[in-house]
């Protein structure tokens, strides 16, 4: 007995084809999360974007190093971004057994955070199964510069 036969008189070819067009477009979103999580606390940036942005290294390591490099940020602007990260958390609740042992769970962070004063306007957090790397901070500035910029 052939697929073919199964099928035949059961469904359609339209409905078949349906079924395979969903199938494609559900593979094709999935893969377009890359895990992160994005929040805009001041929900008018999602209609008007940024014209300026600021930035002060807060130590001289390599990831604070690159950030500044990667756009012309000014000096002046009210809105000062952050950059936090962190490597080897290590937690030690018996809740998490099952989701360390079976996947990749994640051991390190990064977050990018942009504020006007005290008031958060916009968050970038994703975490890492290893060190935060340049390719990381990357990642996550083209977000933050697509999103807000």
């Amino acid at each position: 007995m052939s697929v073919q036969s199964v099928f035949r008189g059961r469904m359609s070819k339209f409905t078949i084809y349906k079924l395979f067009t969903l199938f494609i477009v559900s593979i094709i979103l999935s893969a377009c999360n890359d895990g992160s999580q994005v929040n805009y606390y001041d929900k008018s940036l999602k209609n008007k974007k940024l014209t300026c942005i600021s930035y002060t290294p807060e130590s001289n390591s390599t990831l604070d190093l690159e950030l500044s490099k990667l756009y012309k940020f000014s000096k002046n602007c009210p809105n000062k971004l952050t950059l936090s990260y962190k490597s080897d958390i290590v937690c030690h609740s018996p809740y998490n057994v099952s989701s360390k042992v079976n996947s990749n769970f994640p051991s390190a962070f990064i977050t990018l955070e942009v504020r006007k004063g005290f008031k958060i306007r916009y968050s970038y957090y994703k975490d890492l199964t290893g060190k935060a790397t340049i390719s990381n901070l990357k990642d996550a500035f083209n977000r933050l510069k697509d999103d807000i910029l």
